[in-house]
């Protein structure tokens, strides 16, 4: 890389800050908010675009040559570098005010995630990894937890929103999971799930149907606080594939054999 990765972090934590600035302005004229559809159950509103004007903004001002996937203004630029950036995480829920949304920052170098932010504007936490750096919330370092079985964990989980068909294949595999394990959540933001797996506060997720900057920063922060990270048949290939099982290794690796006897889920 022609700079480090503290270099590139330092740049992704002021560009998800200028997002978070916009997030939490607009958080105090929810109601007054332009909003549109994008699909079923798919929400955009203009604080998602203004959170990513400034992310962008800022990145592009110091980064004029690297790549960009963000979810508003799509893909632009071919680089070895690539920023994934969902400038709003969780924008349904933040819409109606329930506070579990974010922002996801992540830089891929030649295919590979190497920096990840994940901030939470309304609780002030800002998660941070680099790739063979650890994991950190608000300079503390962080693990996964170490339970060994499925009956021991907190999970998380993502529910179809609004795509159908693979809506009885998840029922089926959920059913399974909630009878092996100590209770499942639904909150909503991805990549602030990750996180919290990452922090040990979760032990494992699993959903499908992801975009890139929905796992990026996510995945790298559970990886790098000791957790693992695969697609639903147990492959490297999530970003790919659009769906992601995480958690530590014992509890990552209960959840893709349960998923993995699922076929229609891990198509």
């Amino acid at each position: 890389m022609e700079q480090s990765p503290e270099h590139y972090l330092a740049l992704a934590v002021e560009a998800a800050r200028a997002g978070g600035d916009v997030v939490r302005a607009g958080a105090l004229n929810r109601a007054n908010l332009s909003i549109e559809r994008k699909r079923p159950n798919d929400f955009v509103s203009e604080i998602d675009r203004g959170s990513e004007v400034a992310i962008l903004s800022h990145l592009r001002a110091h980064l004029p040559g690297h790549a960009v996937q963000a979810e508003e203004s799509g893909t632009s630029g071919d680089s070895d570098y690539v920023w994934l950036i969902d400038p709003l995480d969780g924008t349904t829920n933040f819409l109606h005010g329930f506070p579990h949304y974010c922002i996801s920052v992540a830089m891929q170098f030649k295919g590979k995630v190497v920096v990840g932010v994940v901030y939470d504007p309304i609780h002030q936490r800002l998660f941070t990894a680099t790739q063979g750096g650890g994991a950190w919330l608000n300079g503390q370092r962080l693990s996964v937890t170490g339970p060994t079985s499925l009956a021991e964990c907190l999970l998380g989980t993502g529910l179809p929103f609004s795509e159908w068909t693979y809506l009885d294949g998840y029922l089926s595999s959920l059913r399974t999971i909630m009878q092996r394990c100590g209770g499942v959540r639904r909150a909503g933001a991805a990549a602030l799930d990750l996180a919290f797996v990452a922090a040990g506060w979760l032990d494992g997720f699993w959903e499908k149907d992801l975009n890139p900057w929905d796992v990026g920063a996510g995945s790298l922060l559970v990886e790098e606080a000791g957790g693992v990270v695969s697609d639903f048949s147990g492959g490297g290939g999530f970003i790919e594939r659009r769906q992601i099982v995480a958690g530590a290794r014992a509890v990552q690796a209960e959840l893709v054999s349960v998923l993995h006897n699922h076929a229609d889920m891990c198509a």
